[in-house]
């Protein structure tokens, strides 16, 4: 059975930097197009990066120049580098395929403030 699980998440003051990981286990990882998700409170959950099997990688304008994903195909391990952190980055973080969607695992929480 496929396992996703988030990790690298926490408190952060404005300007401040994380990255994010996702362990992927239960598929040949190196042939699917992934991506990082993210859902703040009372909203829905947005995807905000993705990197396609071959490593070329698409951001939503909220993030592009600050946020950089990345994949280790040998680690089946997906990243989220996050810099320049602002509040609005505040959410819980998930990975996840395209479509079709794998069961969600628990997320990382990212809190920006000071």
């Amino acid at each position: 059975q496929v396992q996703l699980v988030e990790s690298g998440g926490g408190l952060v003051q404005p300007g401040g930097s994380l990255r994010l990981s996702c362990a992927v286990s239960g598929i040949i990882f190196s042939i699917y197009h992934m991506g990082w998700y993210r859902q703040a409170q009372g909203k829905q959950r947005e995807l905000v990066a993705t990197i396609i099997s071959s490593g070329g990688t698409i951001y939503a304008d909220s993030v592009k120049g600050r946020f950089t994903i990345s994949r280790d195909n040998a680690k089946n391990t997906v990243y989220l580098q996050m810099n320049s952190l602002k509040p609005e980055d505040t959410a819980v973080y998930y990975c996840n395929r395209l479509s079709s969607f794998y069961p969600w695992g628990q997320g990382t929480q990212v809190t920006v403030s000071s």
